[in-house]
């Protein structure tokens, strides 16, 4: 039986389909897209983004840049999003606990009809932890990582996350810096440590969602939760106007974190090497 002859260019192809930046430029195209056609709507039009987010990750990754896709494995998927969403939970929590104590925040419950906010506040944090965890570290770090090793990857994600919310409302130079520490370099150093995407999307759903109940801007955009807070004191303390995530407390906390999470990372042999190439 005679095997089919090669189309002249298939090589070429498949070589420049499979070039790191090629897939990451793809897949961030397709995430964009699911993002901005599910984003803004109904709580449950941000649930069904994530779900459509996972699928169109899943299909760049098989068909464009030919690799598995572990880190969204549904096997030890909820454990390891509970592990994430406890993390982002105590680091919220423990961050806004601290600011109270040096009299920043009071918090008040809110009145009115509470459940619409909840589950707009849940779906909203669904959607938006799901579809960043995949663009950022799915498809960006992964693939600045097979380039240029992982603290370079870690590095340049890090200050696009926090760029990317230059955007936001009341956002400032250092609000950005802050995100891209607080939120780039922790989000990177857990998806270092553990390589799992339901990880780092249990970890930013709490953070957004927790904050969101608190009745804290999430940064910058404010939304009705099961808290009203006060703000009170200097905007490095207590964030301003665009929230905890411009605050330094948060800053620092993250760090004693992250830290220890890259120290995992490297013991276990997760940290890749500069200039390792493409996988």
């Amino acid at each position: 039986m005679s095997t089919p002859a090669a189309i002249p260019g298939d090589g070429r192809m498949r070589r420049i389909a499979r070039f790191p930046l090629t897939w990451m430029l793809v897949g961030l195209l397709g995430l964009s897209v699911v993002s901005a056609l599910t984003g803004g709507g109904a709580p449950v039009l941000a649930v069904v983004g994530a779900v459509a987010a996972v699928a169109v990750y899943r299909a760049v990754m098989r068909f464009v840049a030919g690799r598995p896709t572990p880190e969204i494995a549904r096997a030890g998927a909820r454990r390891e999003a509970l592990s994430g969403a406890g993390i982002g939970l105590g680091f919220v929590l423990g961050s806004a606990l601290l600011i109270a104590a040096a009299g920043g925040y009071s918090f008040s419950w809110s009145s009115g009809n509470l459940l619409p906010a909840v589950l707009a506040v849940v779906a909203s944090a669904v959607g938006a932890a799901v579809t960043e965890e995949l663009m950022f570290r799915g498809l960006a770090l992964q693939a600045l990582e097979a380039l240029w090793g992982s603290r370079v990857a870690l590095a340049i994600t890090a200050l696009l996350f926090g760029g990317m919310h230059l955007a936001n409302p009341g956002a400032t130079v250092w609000s950005s810096l802050a995100i891209a520490i607080e939120a780039g370099v922790l989000l990177g150093a857990a998806y270092l440590w553990r390589r799992s995407i339901w990880f780092v999307a249990g970890l930013h759903f709490a953070w957004n969602a927790t904050e969101g109940l608190l009745g804290i801007p999430v940064s910058g955009h404010v939304s009705p939760g099961l808290l009203t807070a006060e703000v009170s004191g200097p905007a490095v303390l207590t964030g301003g106007e665009f929230g905890l995530e411009a605050s330094i407390v948060p800053v620092m906390v993250s760090l004693l974190i992250a830290v220890p999470m890259l120290v995992r990372a490297h013991r276990r042999g997760g940290l890749l090497p500069a200039r390792r190439g493409g996988r």
